[in-house]
């Protein structure tokens, strides 16, 4: 041999110097084949199979091909040898290496039998299901995981069927399965694919199947659903506590087993946060909590309790660094918790909590509070991933209660405004009998501008007043305050009902010109909501007549003392603020007993239903017998009322009182000088029958002075007429829209002096205007003092 390759020392295992020079005899292990013989004699090429020897001693079967090599003449001067394993040699060669890879494999890998018995396992399968390869051989999978200190986990049945599936129909499956295994303390998420084995003839002989823990990747999904279902679930409402509360149930149990949100007390206030740093010991209020067993420790806080935490609380350090801060709850850990805390630390120990994390509540730079998260039933500690998940959350979440807190904020100034705003009590008078309700919209629609008013009016009559301004917010409750007290100063003159909504009108159109256009706001919302609507009505109980009229608000309901309810057919008026166009007023007949309701449209208008559905169901409702018309108010609520209502709520029922006959004292009085006396005379003798002696100088004067300035000034005809109610009410009526003056009276002027003398003897007087005559009217106490 002249020649020895880097191929034939790895084959036989001798180096070059070891064979070179010795004759290739001397590697058989058996005499050389007559073919080969024969070859080398005829100098032909030549294959075949020899027997060699391994340095190492061993047989060796080899495939042989001998090709002569020849020189520049064609003369051979040698033979080159290659050679390869033989075919049976390679294919024992093979099977060995595929045993050593199926064993060696860094993959869990597992062979069965269509018995669905174990036939091999990969040596990291054994290492994993705590046994040897052959002891687990012949085994079914119930043997292998069988054991009294792990139990086998319920995931294990839905591994078998799909077994049992594969060795019946031959199709491969893929399964994905969150399992503990057997020596193992808590889960981990596998992928399995499990494939059929065949024979020639496509009958299944067993089935491989193959695993890879990918539980790091299991849970990066869980992470990322929890981020989605956080942004999907926290916020879903402007109340503080709900958004808490949902931040608390998404987080347990795809986080934790338990979690409280705690926050500091000036949120619930809707209040800016306190100025500095925070003081310890920090108060927090519990605002919400959840446990994955849904029962919590006695002695736990509850919702809606306060707590103070001290300096060396983890959540007092958690407000102070900013940051989020894991424990694990060990035994040493609770002593040295206990020696500052005991009252929570024997809490934790109570709940069996192993690992506790800390996240501080913080957005748009203010501190809000801190969420706690713990596990108990879960056997794996707070890791760096579950912490800056809790920190994502708790940050989405943070942003959403810094929303509502800000919301919380401005609808208690709204509230307040329209608390403000809206009428305190009720007025005494006897013309009707009053009940009213005024609800608020609901959360996300906040607080708007629909109000109320009852206004006594001179002769003994009384004016209702319902209205809605387009809108919500401290906007809409402003320009409410501004309407209603344009209302009350226009209602003090005695204007007509479509007067007073000229007037009215009048305002809104000047203030929304001074305010300017809102930008992307259509006429009715321009201005920041200065659109209104307006009903006004005005009933007299001497003439048992009700005048009406309205600015684009809803019609009014009667109910008659029969029972019969219906809306009255008023004219339609414009909404306030579109400006240019006349406002009518309708007259009708209340007989007593009647009632009279007045409504905005929050009240008939839903979502589910339609306005006539809703008209309907309040005439119905109104049409039910009701002790009192605080019941009646309840029973219409209740029959009208959404969960949720989207917009506010103003209701105003009223039931008509009459004033006899024996209450009122009507004269006709000739415009004649010398008929003041007799006036006197008939107010004196009128008053002794009602009994009111003690006020019957006071009324003569009054008398006295009005019809003497009607007579003076006025032009016929006069009328003098007495109203006994709860206060008594003197008028005297003419032909003349001359409106008296107050003025001061110099030394020597022989007049002036006498309104001065009404207005210094009486409750209130003034002046009330109809169309071809006026009024004068003067209030007195029914007694001297």
């Amino acid at each position: 041999m002249t020649g020895w390759s880097e191929g034939a020392r790895l084959l036989l295992g001798y180096a070059p110097e070891e064979a070179v020079g010795h004759a290739a005899a001397d590697l058989l292990a058996a005499d050389v084949p007559e073919p080969t013989a024969l070859a080398a004699d005829t100098r032909q090429p030549w294959r075949g199979t020899m027997a060699v020897r391994h340095r190492d001693g061993h047989r060796l079967a080899v495939e042989v091909r001998l090709q002569p090599s020849l020189d520049g003449a064609g003369r051979t001067r040698g033979y080159v040898m290659s050679t390869v394993p033989a075919e049976e040699h390679r294919r024992q060669e093979d099977l060995l290496l595929l045993d050593r890879s199926f064993t060696q494999a860094p993959v869990f890998l597992f062979l069965y039998d269509t018995e669905l018995r174990y036939r091999r396992l990969s040596e990291a399968s054994g290492r994993l299901m705590g046994v040897t390869e052959a002891d687990g051989h012949g085994r079914l999978l119930d043997e292998v995981v069988a054991d009294p200190e792990y139990p086998a986990d319920p995931m294990y049945e839905e591994v078998r069927a799909q077994l049992r599936q594969v060795a019946e129909t031959g199709v491969p499956v893929r399964n994905q399965s969150y399992i503990r295994t057997p020596r193992e303390a808590h889960e981990r998420a596998w992928s399995s694919w499990l494939w059929p084995v065949k024979d020639p003839s496509g009958r299944v002989m067993g089935i491989t199947q193959m695993a890879y823990d990918n539980s790091e990747e299991y849970w990066a999904r869980q992470r990322l659903a929890l981020l989605n279902e956080a942004s999907t679930r926290i916020g879903s409402t402007l109340s503080i506590e709900r958004t808490a509360q949902e931040l608390a149930d998404v987080a347990v149990p795809p986080l934790a087993d338990y979690a409280s949100v705690d926050l500091l007390t000036f949120i619930h206030r809707g209040d800016e946060p306190p100025s500095g740093p925070l003081v310890c010991p920090v108060t927090m209020r519990r605002t919400a909590r959840q446990s994955s067993t849904g029962t919590f420790p006695e002695g736990m806080l509850r919702p809606g309790n306060t707590a103070a935490y001290p300096a060396s609380s983890p959540a007092a350090e958690c407000l102070a660094t900013g940051r989020s801060a894991v424990y694990e709850m060990t035994e040493s850990a609770l002593a040295r918790w206990a020696a500052h805390d005991p009252e929570r630390a024997a809490r934790i120990r109570l709940f069996g909590a192993h690992s506790v994390m800390v996240v501080p509540m913080c957005a748009r730079g203010v501190t809000l509070g801190v969420t706690l998260f713990a596990r108990s039933q879960r056997p794996e500690p707070f890791g760096q991933d579950d912490v800056l998940l809790a920190e994502e959350i708790t940050a989405r979440a943070a942003v959403c209660i810094d929303n509502a807190r800000r919301y919380t904020r401005e609808r208690t100034t709204a509230e307040t405004l329209q608390r403000i705003l809206l009428p305190q009590a009720l007025p005494g008078q006897a013309a009707l009998e009053v009940a009213s309700r005024y609800l608020p919209a609901g959360a996300r629609a906040g607080v708007g501008g629909d109000w109320f008013d009852v206004i006594p009016l001179s002769g003994a009559r009384v004016a209702l007043v319902v209205g809605d301004v387009v809108g919500h917010g401290v906007q809409a409750s402003a320009t409410m305050g501004r309407l209603r007290t344009a209302v009350l100063t226009l209602a003090d003159i005695d204007l007509p009902p479509e007067e007073l909504l000229t007037h009215l009108d009048d305002l809104v159109t000047r203030t929304h010109a001074e305010a300017g256009p809102a930008e992307g706001a259509d006429t009715a919302e321009a201005a920041g909501g200065l659109g209104a609507t307006c009903l006004y009505a005005v009933y007299d109980p001497v003439s048992r007549r009700c005048t009406m009229a309205r600015a684009g608000h809803l019609l009014p309901a009667v109910v008659t003392p029969g029972g019969a309810a219906e809306l009255v057919d008023l004219p339609a008026g414009p909404p306030l603020g579109l400006g240019g166009l006349p406002f009518e007023a309708a007259e009708i007949e209340l007989p007593e007993d009647s009632l009279l309701a007045l409504y905005t449209d929050g009240l008939v208008e839903a979502r589910d239903r339609d306005i006539d559905e809703g008209l309907d169901t309040l005439r119905r409702a109104l049409t039910r017998p009701a002790q009192s018309l605080d019941a009646l108010c309840d029973a219409v609520l209740a029959a009208l009322l959404p969960d949720i209502a989207d917009d506010d709520i103003a209701l105003l029922i009223a039931r008509t009182r009459a004033l006899s006959e024996r209450q009122v004292a009507t004269w006709d009085l000739p415009s004649d000088p010398a008929i003041v006396a007799r006036a006197r005379t008939d107010t004196s003798d009128r008053l002794a029958a009602w009994g009111l002696d003690e006020v019957t100088f006071t009324a003569e004067l009054v008398v006295s002075e009005l019809v003497t300035n009607a007579i003076r000034y006025g032009r016929p005809p006069i009328q003098l007429r007495l109203i006994h109610d709860r206060t008594l009410i003197c008028e005297v009526s003419d032909g003349s829209n001359t409106s008296p003056h107050l003025r001061r009276a110099h030394t020597f002027d022989e007049g002036g002096r006498g309104l001065m003398l009404v207005a210094q003897l009486t409750q209130h007087w003034g002046t009330r205007h109809a169309r071809e005559s006026k009024t004068i009217w003067a209030e007195m106490p029914l007694t001297a003092d």
